[in-house]
C-alpha cells in the first residue's frame, strides 16, 4: 500500500472491472472520448485493491462530470466549478477516503478556476482528472478557456480573441506537486499516468486531451494520427534523455543564451546537450517550459507523460497534526462555550 493510500481500507475479495461499472446507462454522444476515460479508469480502479465504499469521485458541471454516475463507488454530481472545494473538505474530513475529482476545460479553468489553484497549492490528497477538448460540449459548443485565438463557435462567430490556458502550465504554477498529461485514445499511456496519480501524495492534476466529436472533433488529431504524433509527441520518462521522431532523431535542450527549451535535430556534436528528463527535482524552473513547448494552434511538439511529480506536505495530513496537537495543550473544544463565550453580540431593536 502506497503512503498515499495508506489509510484507505483495502477491499475484502479481489475485485475486477465489472465490480466498479454502475448499473447506469452510459449517455455520452457516440464516439466521445469520455467513454475511452471511463472504460480505462474502470479497468485501473481494481489494481487499488480498494474497498469501493471507501472510493469516492467528485464532479461539477459538463459532460465530464457525467462520470460518477458510471461509477459503482461514492460519488457526487456537484455545482459548476465547486468540484475541488467539495473534494477538499471531503478529503480533510475524512482520510480514509480516496478522492477523486473528474472536470472538464470549461468546469475546471472557467468559474472554478479559482477552486483549482487552490487545491492545487494546498496540496490536498486529490487526485484531479481534466478533461480538456477545448470546447463547451453540454451547452452545446462554445469557446471555452483551452480554446486557440481565432477559434469561430456559436459565442464567438469572428474568432476567439482570448489567448488560452496551458492547463499543464498553470498548475505548475501553482505549485501542484503532481503534473501530468495523457491521451484519451491511448489506454496504455493514460492507465500507466493514472497509476503514478494514484501512487502520489497530494494533488496529483492530470490533463487528458479529450475528442468531442460532434462540436470539435479532430482537435487532436496530429497526438493521435500515427505518422504526425511520432513527430509531435514527447513522451515524457523519468531518467531518460527527452528524445523522440522517427529513429529518436530529434531532442530537446536547453538554449545557452535564453535558458528556454528548444527542440533540435539530434547531432554527434549536439547529443550531450539533450535534456534527461527529472520528474523529481524540487524546482518547477524546467518543467514549466517543457510545457510550453505544445504550440495550441498545431499541438507540434507536445510532451505527455509525468512533467513533475515531488514530494511536499500533504494538507489534510498536515491538519490532522494541528488538531492533536491542540487538544493535547487545551483539551477537548467546547462549541457551547465558545457560541456563548465573551465574544459575542446581542442585537436588539
Amino acid at each position: 500500500m502506497t503512503e498515499a493510500l495508506a489509510l484507505v481500507p483495502k477491499a475484502e475479495a479481489k475485485q475486477s472491472m465489472k465490480d466498479f461499472k454502475s448499473d447506469q446507462e452510459v449517455r455520452w454522444c457516440p464516439g466521445c472520448g469520455d467513454y475511452a476515460v471511463l472504460a480505462a479508469v474502470q479497468g485501473f480502479m481494481p489494481e487499488l485493491g480498494l474497498a469501493k465504499e471507501n472510493i469516492v469521485f467528485v464532479s461539477g458541471i459538463g459532460c465530464s462530470s457525467r462520470f460518477p454516475y458510471y461509477m459503482n463507488t461514492y460519488g457526487m454530481h456537484s455545482i459548476h466549478g465547486r468540484a475541488p472545494a467539495i473534494a477538499t473538505g471531503l478529503a480533510a474530513s475524512r482520510r480514509d477516503l480516496s478522492v477523486w475529482v473528474v472536470t472538464g476545460d470549461g468546469d475546471a479553468l472557467s468559474i472554478g478556476g479559482n477552486h483549482l489553484i487552490h487545491a492545487l497549492r494546498r496540496n490536498v490528497n486529490l487526485k484531479i482528472l481534466l478533461f480538456n477538448n477545448r470546447i463547451y460540449g453540454l451547452t452545446k459548443g462554445q469557446y471555452s478557456p483551452t480554446s486557440e485565438v481565432g477559434k469561430i463557435t456559436k459565442s464567438t462567430p469572428m474568432g476567439s480573441l482570448d489567448a488560452p490556458f496551458n492547463p499543464v502550465s498553470l498548475a505548475i504554477g501553482a505549485e501542484a506537486s503532481f503534473v501530468a498529461r495523457t491521451v484519451d485514445s491511448d489506454r496504455k499511456h493514460l492507465t500507466q499516468v493514472l497509476r503514478e496519480a494514484a501512487d502520489h501524495p497530494g494533488t496529483a492534476l492530470v490533463e487528458i486531451y479529450q475528442n468531442c466529436n460532434i462540436f470539435n472533433d479532430g482537435a487532436f488529431d496530429a497526438l493521435k494520427d500515427r505518422e504526425q504524433a511520432e513527430e509531435a509527441v514527447i513522451r515524457l520518462e523519468h531518467g531518460q534523455p527527452i528524445r523522440f521522431g522517427r529513429d529518436n532523431s530529434k531532442g530537446v535542450v536547453r538554449d545557452p543564451a535564453t535558458g528556454d527549451l528548444e527542440v533540435v535535430a539530434v547531432t554527434p556534436e549536439n547529443e550531450q546537450r539533450v535534456l534527461v528528463h527529472d520528474a523529481h527535482t524540487a524546482s518547477p524552473t524546467t518543467a514549466f517550459a517543457l510545457s510550453r513547448l505544445a504550440d495550441p494552434d498545431t499541438l507540434h511538439h507536445t510532451p505527455i507523460g509525468v512533467l513533475r511529480s515531488v514530494r511536499r506536505p500533504v494538507y489534510e495530513t498536515q491538519m490532522a497534526d494541528q488538531l492533536e496537537d491542540a487538544v493535547e495543550r487545551h483539551g477537548k473544544g467546547d462549541l457551547s462555550a465558545l457560541l456563548h463565550g465573551n465574544d459575542t453580540w446581542t442585537v436588539v431593536g
